[in-house]
C-alpha cells in the first residue's frame, strides 16, 4: 500500500493494519522528511489518546493529515507503532 499526497509517496509498506476503513502504517514506513509533529489531540473511547503530523510537501502544508495513536488503549494494540491518513491524501495499492 501506498499514501500519497501532492505528488509524493509519504508511506509505503505491505504491512499495513486497516482499523475502521483506515490503513494503517508502520512508522518505519513513513517518509520523515514530510513529517511535521502537531499540537492537534483527540480522544477515542476505546483506542485512547490520537496525536497528529502536519504535512509538508512541495511547499505545500496539509494539517494534521496524519495521526498515530502514542499509546493505545488494550482493544487497539494492534496499531501501536503505526500511523493512518485522513485529509487529502490517497491510499492506493
Amino acid at each position: 500500500m501506498k499514501a500519497l499526497w501532492n505528488g509524493e509517496v509519504v508511506a509505503q509498506s505491505d504491512d499495513t493494519v486497516v482499523v475502521e476503513g483506515n490503513h494503517y502504517f508502520p512508522a518505519e514506513s513513513i517518509s520523515r522528511e514530510y513529517f511535521k509533529p502537531s499540537s492537534k489531540k483527540t480522544t477515542c473511547p476505546w483506542k485512547g489518546e490520537a496525536s497528529y503530523y502536519t504535512l509538508q510537501v512541495n511547499g505545500k502544508e496539509n494539517p494534521d493529515a496524519a495521526w498515530y495513536y502514542p499509546e493505545p488503549k488494550e482493544p487497539a494494540n494492534n496499531i501501536k507503532g503505526r500511523i493512518a491518513f485522513w485529509r487529502g491524501v490517497e491510499i492506493c495499492a
